[in-house]
């Protein structure tokens, strides 16, 4: 999926918790909005094979940098969603 520039910049913001509200008239507007930030925020745990050594390689890096082995994969994972990270394969 290939997001616009636009879209792009409002998921930056909901990550970084840089949202301004909104007041909307409309309830169901309100509504909407709130469940679309949610879904937007939510995570999925998945599980994954992978190779032991690049496994091992990415916590090491992760220890050595002070945070969990996870938060390395997931953002390698969104910065390839998102157009930041290029694979080659």
């Amino acid at each position: 999926m290939q997001y616009s520039e636009e879209e792009l910049e409002i998921l930056e913001a909901i990550e970084k918790g840089n949202v301004e509200k909104t007041a909307f008239d409309n309830d169901i507007i309100r509504l909407n909005a709130a469940q679309t930030v949610e879904l937007l925020k939510e995570k999925k745990q998945i599980s994954i094979n992978m190779k032991r050594s690049d496994l091992e390689f990415i916590k090491q890096r992760a220890n050595d940098i002070g945070i969990s082995y996870q938060n390395i994969i997931q953002a390698l994972v969104h910065n390839y969603a998102t157009g930041k990270l290029k694979l080659n394969i």
